[in-house]
């Protein structure tokens, strides 16, 4: 090994440490959207780090790393949901407390629960269109669809979130 590739791999993993750092925060994020658990995001952020890394000596330099990582971490999810099985069923129990919850903490609740009600490709379109305010085409590129797909969807997804949640939830 010469000294040149021992310097060239250093900055390859300073690089990478530095992506982790700051991706980390976002890909747990949307993925604890799509699975609404938080350790299940954990292993899913974790998994997409893993791919990522064993690729990194060919992306690092030229690939958009967010997009990337995006595209990686929703293959990941699909993934998952194909293996796991029918009749598991992740809820995320509050615990009991006295008093009334905030309504923020009821909004959000009557939100992961909706949107669970949407099939996987609908709730990442929505997750990353809605939440993580996506381009269409971006969201199409991430999910390798086309933007008439990613359109046609959203309208749909969105939708079935009003008929679940009501008109006049949104202007709660």
């Amino acid at each position: 090994m010469t000294p040149g590739w021992r310097r060239e791999r250093a900055a390859r993993d300073e690089e990478f440490a530095a992506f982790v750092a700051a991706a980390t925060p976002r890909l747990r994020r949307t993925a604890y959207l799509m699975c609404r658990d938080w350790h299940l995001a954990q292993d899913l952020t974790q998994l997409t780090l893993a791919k990522m890394y064993a690729s990194w000596h060919r992306i690092w330099r030229t690939a958009n790393l967010e997009a990337y990582s995006r595209r990686v971490l929703m293959n990941a999810v699909f993934d998952q949901r194909k293996r796991r099985s029918g009749t598991e069923v992740v809820l995320a129990e509050l615990p009991d407390r006295p008093g009334h919850p905030a309504q923020s903490a009821e909004l959000h609740v009557t939100l992961m629960q909706a949107l669970a009600t949407l099939p996987v490709r609908d709730q990442a379109i929505v997750v990353l269109r809605h939440w993580e305010d996506h381009s269409v085409e971006t969201v199409a590129e991430i999910l390798n669809v086309s933007s008439s797909v990613v359109k046609m969807q959203s309208m749909r997804a969105l939708g079935r979130l009003r008929e679940l949640l009501g008109e006049d939830f949104a202007r709660q």
